[in-house]
This record gives structure tokens, C-alpha cells and sequence, in this order.
């Protein structure tokens, strides 16, 4: 199992506490201080859609111009998410095939 996301996000910082009291192993990727590909991005596309990525809570999101959050494409959300991490819901995680997004403990625990 694979978690991805930022060190200081405290979702993400609830979701690997979570995770290690639970005893469930997993590798961290700090996609902000590691990098994202457009190739794992992709990936996380196809299998939970770009708005399924985009977390429109966020102040990265809130600080795009109107005119390029009203037109947002899967293209355009693509190249922004790349550009800006940040504007990803996190945790993102691989579990083998499956692609989960965002931390709900007792969605995990009854996966995990």
C-alpha cells in the first residue's frame, strides 16, 4: 500500500496516524517535497475521474481565476493539479488496483 500526499497536510496527517495505530504497513509519498509524474496522475484519473482529484475546498483551488475554475477541463485539471499538487484531496492511495481519495476511518476500516 501506497499513501500519498503532503507531510504538514493534517489530513493526511490523520490518516497515517490512523494507519499506524491500526498496524496497517504502508510507504509515504510526499508528492509536494517527491514529485507527482503525469504518468501517476493519469493513473489516479482514469480510475476515480479528475473531480474525484480536484479538492475544491482548498485555497490552492480558491486562488485560480474564476474564468479557469468556470472552465475547468479534464485537460486543463490535469496541467493544474501537475503545476500545483496541493490542489489534490489527499491522502491519495494505491492498493493494489484500487485508487482511494481522502481519509474516512471507517471507510478504511473496513477495508484495511
Amino acid at each position: 500500500m501506497k499513501l500519498y500526499g503532503i507531510r504538514n497536510c493534517d489530513t493526511v496527517k490523520k490518516a497515517r496516524k490512523w494507519l499506524d495505530e491500526s498496524g496497517v504497513a504502508y510507504e509515504f509519498h510526499d508528492f509536494k517535497k517527491d514529485g507527482l509524474s503525469p504518468e501517476l496522475l493519469e493513473r489516479w484519473e482514469q480510475a476515480v475521474g479528475w473531480e474525484g482529484l480536484i479538492n475544491r475546498r482548498g485555497t490552492s483551488w480558491r486562488k485560480l481565476p474564476n474564468e479557469v475554475r468556470d472552465n475547468i477541463s479534464a485537460r486543463s485539471a490535469h496541467d493544474a493539479m501537475l503545476a500545483n499538487p496541493s490542489m489534490i484531496k489527499r491522502p491519495v492511495v494505491e492498493l493494489g488496483n484500487d485508487v482511494l481519495v481522502g481519509f474516512n476511518a471507517d471507510e478504511w476500516a473496513g477495508r484495511f
